[in-house]
């Protein structure tokens, strides 16, 4: 007792001060990207702030205007939102600005503040603390809120409505009116929001399901009261809306009805299958959510059906598609590898936009445009997410890990904080963060400065530095393989070819046969790129074909325009002035060490250490790159590697004196590195 009393008034724990540290960091980040949110409003001028509400409550508005609300395709919401607006035109107009950028502010903040609330218990009070300031950060980040910001939309609104009415337990105990009451008035500003009344009815809510259509039936009749001609239009006319706005068959509209319109169907042909899929849909979503609800994960149960709403929808426009990012908090997976791929996949789709989520090609780029539809239907329909009372539902089977363990090089310090995981990653989650990986090192290259002076400076740095040590080769072997026809073509296919395909093809290898390697192999490869992607920004370099007057030639593109160069596709898409350090002999680099682990037969090892070697011929020979530049290459793959020894150890760990490779998939009876092999277990591996 005593002890426990001089622990409690030492002081706080280093867990308890990492937990506030945290939680500091993450509530400083909420609160940048809000304010980047506010400035990106006021920046602008009074006429280019909320485009949207500029149109409602303008000069000529269709809040001013004495006919039809319908009769631009400015305003889209039911005639109730009209008419709840109305009083606010005053208001707004005085207060365009300040006061509704803050307002929706507030508005995106208490929407994240209830979801995080309203995460199915216990909630261990670490993962409490830290949910609300993730939950601001996820919404404000969000496509939905992010792109329509600056627009004043007021679709926030039914959905923290919803939340209020179907989670928090204040309004959810007793009869539920209240909550009811604020569902209808939900369904009133955004129709399809009325599929929760049904949620409620299906979950033993039946008063506040009779709440919800009372209100709703209450709010649509004033509006028919007070705009009857209105009222027609949108139910009758438009069908609920569904003829307003943007054209529905574009890419805008994420529902099932816009993705039957693009694919060519058109009239009957178009709307059976849509009503048969959107019943279909309707009604396994809503079992499901029903479902969620009873089992206490009422915040997941309100996200499924809002995601059966945004997929029936016969508009669902950017807007209207917050109710995905909800589904984030399903728990998929019973190991804690897979864990992370349902929200990383829902973050990544509500976050970013479909080229970055997915190549422009044409077999990929219908899964990026689609892609807000798809996770809709995924989290309604498909997504297996696990009950309360499931094994592994609070506690996923933890990965198998190793200490970290020193190689030939003892004296180099080991981060002993960091475990090695020894089974392969889930496939899907790597593929996605491969993807955006990517996508952010084609990005930061293409972003790095490119002022032509200074690269073109920096050229003749890297030239005057290789004169001056005696390897200036490039001019002599460039000409020297601009005469072979033959040489020239075989060094431009191999420059155009094997720099993605022999490590794609390494890591698809190590995945599937060396998994353990795998994990090794890919951070020394983040980790090398990074620091190639800071060179790019500290050193924008001119490679040897696009400096001017000195007679290199471009065997692949040929002569150029150095003012206007002229590369085809490359042109837009890759900043030229991105040479210094050179991924080409830094990939290809890497591509041999892990060959050189890897490997057993000694001619296999000299193949892949011949690679980087073929690699430096080519680069120099195209005139693409440096001696210089491969000497950069070199070293930021060194300090990947270095990096990932400090961290795990080595490729291969040291067992006495003979090197034992990085085990494959563990099993559970299998021994960790380190452990003595049995006479079983050595002769299987020899076979």
């Amino acid at each position: 007792m005593a002890n426990a009393q001089r622990g409690a008034l030492s002081g706080p724990t280093k867990e308890g001060s990492g937990v506030r540290l945290a939680l500091g960091g993450l509530w400083v980040l909420a609160g940048v990207l809000a304010a980047r949110q506010a400035v990106a409003v006021l920046r602008l001028p009074p006429e280019r702030r909320f485009t949207d509400l500029g149109r409602w409550i303008g000069e000529h508005g269709v809040l001013h205007v004495r006919g039809s609300l319908y009769d631009t395709d400015r305003f889209t919401g039911p005639p109730f939102e009209g008419l709840a607006l109305k009083p606010l035109t005053n208001a707004a107009e005085h207060g365009l600005g300040i006061v509704w950028t803050f307002g929706t502010l507030l508005l995106v903040v208490a929407l994240a503040l209830a979801a995080a609330r309203c995460l199915p218990g216990p909630v261990p009070r670490r993962t409490a603390a830290l949910a609300a300031p993730v939950a601001v950060i996820l919404t404000v980040a969000s496509l939905p809120v992010r792109n329509t910001f600056t627009l004043g939309q007021t679709s926030i609104i039914p959905v923290l409505l919803v939340l209020l009415g179907c989670c928090l337990p204040r309004l959810a105990r007793g009869p539920g009116r209240t909550g009811g009451l604020l569902v209808g008035l939900a369904a009133a500003l955004q129709p399809v929001v009325l599929l929760f009344a049904a949620l409620l009815w299906l979950t033993g809510r039946r008063r506040a399901a009779a709440a919800a259509g009372v209100t709703f039936a209450a709010c649509t009749g004033t509006a028919w009261v007070f705009l009857p001609d209105d009222s027609w239009t949108y139910w009758v006319h438009h069908a609920a809306g569904a003829g307003l706005g943007h054209a529905a068959h574009g890419l805008a509209n994420q529902s099932l009805h816009g993705l039957l319109l693009r694919l060519g169907l058109h009239g009957p042909a178009e709307l059976a299958p849509y009503g048969l899929l959107a019943a279909a849909v309707a009604v396994l979503g809503l079992r499901r959510a029903a479902r969620y609800a009873r089992d206490g994960q009422v915040l997941l149960a309100t996200a499924v059906a809002g995601c059966t709403a945004v997929a029936i929808s016969p508009t669902a426009w950017q807007h209207q598609q917050l109710w995905i990012l909800l589904a984030v908090v399903g728990r998929v997976g019973k190991r804690r590898a897979d864990r992370l791929v349902w929200p990383v996949l829902v973050v990544l789709v509500m976050t970013l936009t479909s080229t970055v989520l997915m190549p422009d090609n044409p077999f990929l780029r219908p899964l990026g445009n689609n892609a807000p539809l798809l996770a809709a239907l995924l989290a309604a329909c498909v997504v297996p997410f696990l009950p309360r009372t499931a094994e592994g539902w609070e506690r996923p089977v933890p990965t198998p890990v190793a200490e970290p363990q020193r190689g030939r090089f003892g004296w180099v310090p080991l981060l002993r904080f960091w475990k090695r995981p020894l089974t392969r990653p889930n496939v899907l989650l790597e593929l996605m963060l491969i993807r955006v990986g990517y996508w952010v090192y084609q990005y930061v290259r293409g972003q790095a400065p490119d002022g032509r002076a200074l690269a073109e400076a920096h050229g003749r740095q890297i030239l005057g530095a290789e004169e001056f040590l005696h390897m200036d080769v490039e001019h002599g072997f460039n000409h020297f393989v601009a005469a072979s026809g033959w040489l020239t073509r075989g060094m431009n296919y191999y420059y155009g070819t094997f720099h993605f395909l022999v490590p794609v093809s390494l890591l698809v290898y190590l995945y599937v046969r060396r998994p353990g390697t795998y994990r090794w192999a890919r951070t020394a490869l983040s980790l090398a790129t990074l620091l190639a992607l800071a060179g790019f920004w500290a050193y924008p370099l001119a490679p040897p074909r696009l400096m001017p007057g000195l007679g290199f030639v471009d065997t692949a593109n040929g002569p150029q325009d150095l003012d206007h160069p002229d590369f085809g596709a490359l042109t837009e898409l890759s900043n030229q002035y991105a040479a210094m350090p050179s991924l080409h002999i830094g990939w290809s680099l890497w591509c041999g060490v892990v060959i050189a682990v890897v490997a057993r037969k000694p001619w296999v090892k000299c193949l892949g250490m011949l690679y980087p070697s073929l690699t430096l011929v080519v680069i120099v020979g195209t005139a693409n790159h440096y001696v210089l530049d491969a000497v950069g290459g070199a070293l930021v793959v060194l300090f990947g590697f270095a990096v990932q020894y400090a961290l795990s150890g080595p490729g291969r760990q040291v067992s006495g004196k003979v090197p034992v490779p990085v085990p494959a998939a563990r099993g559970e009876s299998d021994p960790l590195p380190g452990d003595r092999p049995s006479a079983a277990g050595a002769q299987a591996a020899k076979g």
